[in-house]
Formats: structure tokens, sequence, C-alpha cells
């Protein structure tokens, strides 16, 4: 099943992202459920946020990924909301 992971940065938690960024891009890139990632950005063009398509067997897989993210770990998320997901094109 398709699950999107759709996290909000604390506010003002820029630096924590940037420090935490190259363990959570090598955790996004040794993983089998990512399908999709990327960045989620503010009106500046500045991360804020993150959404990641996850490939799982159900939603407690999907959880324990979140539960092992470098950036979850660091504290950076004000939320995460994981929500199943229909791919339609792509």
């Amino acid at each position: 099943m398709l699950v999107a992971l759709i996290a909000k940065d604390k506010q003002g938690a820029l630096q924590t992202r940037l420090d935490n960024r190259p363990a959570h891009v090598e955790y996004l890139k040794s993983s089998t459920m990512v399908s999709q990632a990327g960045p989620l950005l503010d009106a500046n063009g500045e991360m804020c946020g993150s959404l990641v398509i996850l490939d799982v067997e159900d939603m407690a897989e999907a959880q324990e990924w979140v539960d092992a993210d470098p950036y979850g770990k660091a504290g950076l998320f004000e939320s995460v909301e994981l929500v199943p997901w229909n791919r339609v094109i792509g």
C-alpha cells in the first residue's frame, strides 16, 4: 500500500533540518520502502517540511519507518501525518 507521509517542521527549525539532512537523505536512499520524497517549501523557497511516499505492507510499517527517520529522532517535526494514498498518474 502507498502511504503519504506529510511532516511539517517546527517553527525556526531550519538549522535542525540542515544539521540532520545528510543522515536523513542516506536513510531515504537506503530504504526499500521509499517511492518518492522531497522537502516541502515555504513562500521563500526554504525547506519547511517533508513529503515522502512510502510503499509498505500496512500502516504499522509506515509508522516504524517514521520512528526511525533521523529527522524525527532530532525532534524536527511539529506534526507528522500518515495518509493512505492511491496513485492515479505517474
